[in-house]
Parts: C-alpha cells; sequence; structure tokens
C-alpha cells in the first residue's frame, strides 16, 4: 500500500483492522501509538494570520499623504529671526487633491463649506522666532498690523514698513484671510523689499480658500490669541471696517475687547492722511481708544456769527474714525435767533450710516442774567462747566468763539495728545510731568495786549554752522491760552482745587495787585497763571513758518469783550497827542509803517506733516525745546525751577498766610498745601498790616517783555542782571530833564524831589514803627507771662538745690533774651519785585 493510502485508509480496511487485532491490556506506563489529528484551533491561527497580513497590506497601500508637511515646532537655527523658510510649503491651488470634501446636501454646497478642524502650519514657526523681542512681558514695543485680503494689506503695508524705518515699534504684520497667494508674492506685489524691517506672520488656516465664515471667524479669533501668548501687543491696527471682511472685523473686535487690546482701524486713505501715526511709539499707540477729549465753548453776548463759524468748523473736520469730542457750550442770557435756529438742527455727533443707536454728545448750558458779573463769578462760571471723570484720559479744549479751527486740528490734536502725554518716556521726563496742556494757536501778542511776541527758533541741526537757515520749532511757555488750547484732565482738577481755595482769600489782601494780562482776555487766566508760576507748568506752543496754514485761525472783526469787562471804560493813555486844529491839516500816515495787531492766518488744508517740525522728519523731546518764562525770556532749566521756587515759597508767605517754617505735603491734583488759611498750625499769624508792610506780591509796573534775556547758566548771573537793572531804573530818565531845563529849574526839581522822598519816607517809618512798636508789646507781654509762669513753678520746689538752679537757669535766659532783643543792623539788599 502506498503512503497516501496508508495515511488516508478507507473506513472499511481500518474496521478490517481493528477486528483482526485482538484487545490488550492497557499499560499504564507505555502509552500507545495512535496517528495524531491536527487540533482545530492550529487551523484557526493559520487563518488569523493570513487576514492580518491582507489588512496590513490594505493599510500600507491605502495611507493618505497630506498636502503639507509637518512643521518643527522649535525654530531652524541659522535662519534670520522672523523669516518663515517658504521652500518647505507647497502653494494653495484649486485642484481636486486638495480640496476638502464638499457636503452631500446640496444647499451647503456654496464656494465656502468647509468647517472642519483648524489648524495653522505656518503660523507656530514665525511666532517662535520672535522670542527675542521681549513678547513674553506685558509692556514692550509689539504693535501688530492685521489684514484680511489683499486691498486693505496694501493700505497697511506702508505705514508698517513707515514705522518700522523710525525704530521706536517692533511692528508685526499678519495675514488672517483667505487670499492663497504666499507672503513673498504679498510683499513683492506691494514693492516691498529687504528694507522693511517688519516681522510677517502667516496667521490664515488649512483650507482657507474654501473655509466657512464662522470657520474664519474663529480662525481669527484663535490666531490672535496665539499672537497674544507669544507677543503680547499693545495696540492692533486694521484697515477700515468698510474693506475688511466680515468675519475678520467681528472677530478681531470681540477678541480684542476680550484681551483688553485696543483696536485702531484707520480710514481710508490713511497711507496720506495719517502717516503721522508711524511716528508714536507703542505707549502712545495703547491710548489711542483710552483717552477722551471734550470740547468747552464760552459765547459772549452778541457773537452770534463768531459762534456759528466754529461750530461749523468743528462739524466739518476730520475725526479719521475717532470718537467725536463731546461738545459743552455756555450761552449768554439773551440768545441771538440764528444761534437758536442753528442749535436746534445740531445733531452731534452726526448719524451713522449703518443705522446705529445714536446718542446726543451736546450740553448746552444758558446763564441767568445778573446786573453785574465779577471777575470771581465768571471764573468759577467757567472753571465749573467741566470735570473730568477720569482726570488721567479726559481732556478739556477751551475755545473761543473768535476761533475757526482747520479740518485737521483733530489730527494735530491727538498726534501731540499721544506723543507728549502717553508715550512711554513720558513717565520719565520731568517736562512731561510739568506739562499742563496743548496750545493749538500761535499768539502774536503778549497777555499785556501791547508787546508784540516774537517764537523762538532753532538751526536744524546741532551741527550746522551759524550760517545755516534756522527753523521754527515747538517751545514750552509758561504762558496760559483761551483762544486755543487742550489742558490735560489732572491739571484741570488741580486748577479746581486752587481756585477754591484763592477765592476765598480776603480780598482786601490783593486789592493793590496789578493785573498783568489784558482785559480783553477772560478773568480766569490770572488765576491758572499763578497756578502755572506755582507749579511750574508751561504748554507746548505750534511754531509755524510766516506762509504756512494754522490749526486754529483767530478773528478779530467780530470781536467781544469778556462779560466781567465788558462794562469797564478803556483808560485813557496820557501820551495821547491832542488834536490839530488845523483846517489845511493834511493827516500823513506811511503805509509802510502800518501792521496788523492781529494778523489772520489760512487754516490749514493740507497733510499735518507738512506743519511738523522739519516737514514731520524730525520727533523732538520735550526737554529739547526752549523754555520760556511768563515774560517771554528764554531761560534754563535750573534757572526756570529756581525761580518756581522762589515764586512758589513767596505766594504761601504773602497770599497763603503760611509760615516760614511751614514744610508743606504736597499732594497730586491738589493745590491745598499753597494755602494756610484752614490750618491754623501752618499760618504765620500776620495781620493785614504785616502783609503790607511787606515786597509787593507782583511788580509795580507791567514787565518789560522787549527785553529779551539770554538763557543763564545760575543764579549768581541772574541776579547781578537784575540788580543792573534795578540801578537803571533808579538812574533812568533824569539826563533828558537836566538837557532841557535850565540849573535853577534843576534846582528846583532836585529840592521838591528831596522833599517829596522825605515825606513818603517819614510816612512810610511812622508805619513801620506803628506795626514794630504793636510787635514788640505783643512780645512783651508773652515774656511777663512766660516770667510769671516760671516764678510760680519756682514757688513749688521745695529742694534748696534745685531752687538754685532754676534761678540761675532764668538768669540765663533772661540775658539771652536781652540780648536778642538789640536790633540788628539790616543788611544792605535790595528788593526783588516778582
Amino acid at each position: 500500500m502506498s503512503l497516501f493510502g496508508r495515511l488516508f485508509a478507507d473506513d472499511e480496511e481500518l474496521g478490517k483492522k481493528d477486528d483482526d487485532r485482538k484487545q490488550r491490556p492497557t499499560n499504564l506506563h507505555l502509552p500507545a501509538w495512535s496517528a495524531r489529528k491536527p487540533a482545530p484551533w492550529r487551523r484557526r491561527r493559520v487563518l488569523y494570520a493570513v487576514l492580518a497580513c491582507l489588512a496590513l497590506y490594505l493599510f500600507v497601500k491605502n495611507i493618505p499623504v497630506p498636502d503639507h508637511p509637518p512643521v518643527h515646532l522649535r525654530p531652524a537655527y541659522g535662519t534670520s529671526p522672523g523669516h518663515v523658510p517658504t521652500h518647505i510649503f507647497k502653494p494653495l491651488t484649486e485642484t481636486s487633491a486638495q480640496k476638502p470634501p464638499r457636503p452631500e446636501k446640496p444647499s451647503d454646497a456654496e464656494k465656502y463649506y468647509y468647517d472642519g478642524p483648524i489648524r495653522f502650519y505656518k503660523l507656530a514657526a514665525s511666532l517662535y522666532a520672535i522670542s527675542r523681542l521681549r513678547g513674553q512681558l506685558q509692556l514692550n514695543k509689539n504693535v501688530l498690523f492685521a489684514a484680511s485680503n489683499l486691498r486693505s494689506a496694501s493700505e497697511l503695508i506702508p505705514i508698517a514698513c513707515e514705522m518700522a524705518s523710525w525704530g521706536r515699534n517692533d511692528v508685526h504684520f499678519a495675514v488672517m484671510g483667505r487670499d492663497d497667494l504666499e507672503l513673498d508674492e504679498i510683499q513683492s506685489v506691494n514693492g516691498i523689499g529687504d528694507d522693511c524691517k517688519v516681522n510677517w506672520h502667516d496667521a490664515r488656516p488649512d483650507f482657507s480658500p474654501w473655509s466657512s465664515d464662522f470657520r474664519m471667524e474663529v480662525s481669527v479669533s484663535a490666531a490672535l490669541g496665539h499672537a497674544e501668548t507669544f507677543m503680547h501687543p499693545q495696540i492692533v491696527i486694521t484697515d477700515d471696517h468698510s474693506r475688511e471682511d466680515a468675519f475678520f472685523t467681528n472677530a478681531i473686535r470681540a477678541k480684542a475687547g476680550e484681551l483688553g487690546k485696543s483696536v485702531i482701524e484707520l480710514p481710508r486713505d490713511a497711507a496720506e492722511k495719517m502717516m503721522w501715526i508711524a511716528r508714536l511709539d507703542s505707549g502712545s499707540l495703547a491710548a489711542w481708544q483710552t483717552s477722551y477729549v471734550d470740547i468747552l465753548i464760552h459765547a459772549p453776548p452778541r457773537s452770534s456769527g463768531s459762534l456759528l463759524r466754529l461750530l461749523r468748523s468743528i462739524e466739518a473736520a476730520d475725526y479719521f474714525g475717532h470718537r467725536r469730542p463731546h461738545l459743552t457750550i455756555e450761552l449768554p442770557a439773551r440768545i441771538d435767533t440764528p444761534t437758536k435756529q442753528y442749535l436746534e438742527n445740531l445733531v452731534w455727533p452726526p448719524v451713522d450710516s449703518s443705522a446705529s443707536s445714536h446718542a446726543s454728545q451736546v450740553t448746552l448750558r444758558h446763564r441767568i442774567p445778573r446786573r453785574t458779573s465779577t471777575v470771581e463769578e465768571a471764573s468759577i462760571r467757567l472753571v465749573e462747566s467741566f470735570y473730568p471723570a477720569r482726570p488721567a484720559n479726559s481732556h478739556v479744549l477751551v475755545l473761543s468763539p473768535q476761533v475757526e479751527l482747520s479740518p485737521v486740528y483733530f489730527h494735530f490734536l491727538m498726534y501731540h495728545l499721544l506723543e507728549y502725554k502717553y508715550s512711554s518716556s513720558a513717565p520719565l521726563s520731568t517736562e512731561a510731568k510739568n506739562l499742563m496742556g496743548l496750545s493749538l494757536e500761535l499768539p502774536n501778542m503778549h497777555l499785556n495786549e501791547s508787546t508784540m511776541f516774537y517764537p523762538p527758533i532753532v538751526r536744524s541741526s546741532s551741527k550746522s554752522s551759524e550760517d545755516s537757515p534756522k527753523e521754527p520749532t515747538p517751545f514750552l511757555w509758561q504762558s496760559p491760552n483761551s483762544n486755543a488750547a487742550l489742558y490735560f484732565g489732572d491739571k484741570w482738577v488741580e486748577f479746581h482745587s486752587f481756585l477754591s481755595s484763592r477765592i476765598s482769600l480776603d480780598p482786601a489782601t490783593i486789592a493793590a495787585r496789578p493785573n498783568p494780562i489784558s482785559k480783553n482776555y477772560p478773568s480766569w487766566l490770572e488765576y491758572i497763571l499763578e497756578l502755572m508760576r506755582a507749579r511750574g507748568y508751561t504748554l507746548l506752543y505750534p511754531n509755524f513758518r510766516p506762509d504756512d496754514e494754522s490749526v486754529a485761525t483767530v478773528h478779530y472783526e467780530l470781536f467781544h469783550p469778556p462779560e466781567e469787562f465788558s462794562k469797564s471804560k478803556p483808560e485813557s493813555d496820557p501820551d495821547t497827542p491832542v488834536p490839530s486844529l488845523d483846517p489845511k491839516e493834511t493827516f500823513p500816515t506811511d503805509p509802510k509803517s502800518h501792521h496788523p495787531k492781529h494778523p489772520e492766518s489760512t487754516p490749514l488744508t493740507a497733510k499735518l506733516t507738512s506743519l511738523l517740525p522739519n516737514r514731520g522728519f524730525v520727533v523732538p523731546e520735550l526737554a529739547d525745546l526752549p523754555l520760556l518764562s511768563h515774560q517771554g525770556n528764554e531761560l534754563s532749566s535750573n534757572i526756570f525751577s529756581s525761580t518756581t521756587r522762589s515764586f512758589t515759597n513767596e505766594f504761601r508767605r504773602q497770599l497763603g498766610l503760611c509760615a516760614a517754617t511751614f514744610k508743606p505735603k504736597v499732594e497730586i491734583m491738589k493745590a491745598d498745601d499753597l494755602f494756610c488759611n484752614d490750618n491754623p498750625e501752618a499760618r504765620a499769624g500776620r495781620s493785614l498790616a504785616d502783609l503790607d508792610s511787606d515786597q509787593p506780591f507782583a511788580a509795580s509796573q507791567p514787565p518789560d517783555y522787549n527785553k529779551r534775556a539770554p538763557v543763564v547758566a545760575d543764579d549768581d548771573a541772574i541776579r547781578q542782571s537784575e540788580f543792573e537793572a534795578h540801578l537803571s531804573r533808579q538812574a533812568g530818565g533824569k539826563e533828558d530833564a537836566v538837557a532841557k531845563v535850565g540849573v535853577e529849574e534843576e534846582k528846583e526839581e532836585r529840592a521838591t524831589e528831596t522833599k517829596n522822598t522825605a515825606e513818603k519816607s517819614s510816612s512810610e517809618k511812622d508805619a513801620k514803627d506803628t506795626a514794630q512798636n504793636g510787635k514788640a508789646e505783643f512780645k512783651k507781654f508773652l515774656k511777663e507771662a512766660e516770667r510769671e509762669k516760671r516764678v510760680k513753678a519756682k514757688d513749688t520746689i521745695i529742694d534748696p538745690e534745685e531752687k538754685q538752679k532754676s534761678v540761675a537757669k532764668d538768669d540765663e535766659l533772661e540775658k539771652k533774651t536781652e540780648a536778642e532783643e538789640i536790633p540788628k543792623e539790616k543788611s544792605p539788599g535790595r528788593e526783588r519785585g516778582w
């Protein structure tokens, strides 16, 4: 039998063999041989192995290949910071292999249909590459530009490159839209080269060309959140909402509000009109939406035409999408019909085209008619018209009705406010701390309205030669302005505190003080000038070329004096010549000698950079600007500080009635340290007679504004110049009199002058003697009371040794008191007026 037959015998043969074979006993130790059958579980194992190999083959065969290779989260060394290697990314093209699968529902089969998970394949590398820019800190120099389409990017890229060229900020630009162009292609299309030092970020998600609006909105919000983690931008700058995609604008506004970031939405043509924004640093830009401006207008009677012209210029100005200022108008007791009709139709701010809810920002205050209006009442009425809720961010723009504003006045105002109030270097600058506000007007007259004012000019650079042309420069002047000036909120609160204490003084103590300010200006200027001199505050004034346009033009053809001075008669000039009675008089006049007292300038209509120093190519620091006293003299910072301390001490002593040993505690936004009316412990305890015997509070005659003093280096030099001026005033005017009169008339004049001087000195001596006698009697009374007190204390002593010591101590004290009562010779000196 073959092997196959033996292995697979049929059942019949197998049965025969079993019948022939005898049954043998089973041996328990030796197993009987039998053919083994394959176990069923081994067959199943083989089957499972075959199926597993088949599944593995099918899995390897059908592995999906991603469109983008994986991006390492760590930055690749050897590349420039902020540069993303573009050779590892494939451009997005609309091929069937790269498109996400469309939904089965026909209604959703639109152009933007994909709602799958969001992945940023290119954002991580650029964010990790900017770690050197200190983005982990909350306060840094990072500024983020963001765009959703190529049209918005073309508007923002020039401004971003200009800002980066100034070197004051670390500028970033993020693309967050649906466009599939690479960053290099976007830069090439806009003509951007290697000189644009901007950090570029591709914040577009995967499958962005086919993503739905909801997916793109979530993508923009997530990308901004990642940017906040890695860079903490101080401000986010976008294009106008009408040019950006709706999903982008909604996501940026919502996420920025959640993160506490400000968003600047630049208007149309911002690259032409608002290039000045590129000169601001991150600290100034961060205060873009937190700074508020209120406009305060005080309209005198019969000023309808001037008021309407001012309101029209305010309405026609460009506010570049910023919040409109709040208007507060102080109306006179009698309102003209044209003014009433105009205010009835005034809608401020203008109604938005989006038909959103509108809230009026106009406040009208109508004055009750009075017979007389005092200086104090008029000052209180204007100052009370504004009080900031947030003094650090709310400011007031005081305007006169005779002013006409330029269409770009708000550009000028916001640029200087953000630059010199909120810049990163402002908290470290003494000049910035002492800056009280900004003036929009360049005056051509001093406050006395009798002397021309000539602003300072400097050379274009420190290395220029003496023959090089000089350029006008902004300057700091310790002189207030009532025509067009912005006052900071914290300084206005301090002015409230100062005025409340100032008007509570006894009028008899200040009745004889001359006012160096003309009555053509409102009365509150006198009080704010005192505060500025006592604190060392200044205003920043612009400086324009003679042929330049201005930001604020003052018209004097419809001028009306303030109400508190409108009923006062003008003072007659004794030097006015008597008119000739000759009928043949020709009244000759030279046209060349006639100049207008207040020349008017044309309001600026061009872009702001034409009025900035050196046409906007320089951002001057406050410490580098000329510093002028209230008289117009240019001083060094040391002399200015010394003069401020002297005025403050004299103000406390004469008007504040503070003792010489009083050491006040200066508090922020308060002026209580200048007055001791409500502080009996700090008062000097002097009477009105003692105050009158001291030096006068102000100069007996208005200061000479024509004499421009040079910059002085120390106190000795200025004291010497003042002493020489004092001697010249004593000897001035006599030589001309001697030349006109004879010897006898000269003797008579000198005798009369000597007699008047003797009478005056005798009267002054009597007044001083009376005051000194009163002081001596009071001191004598105090000494007697002290002596009686010591005698009573001495009687209570029982121990003879202690009693003897007490007597010796009393004798020594009396000798010391007698020695102090001996009058000392007064050292020769001079009176220094204020």
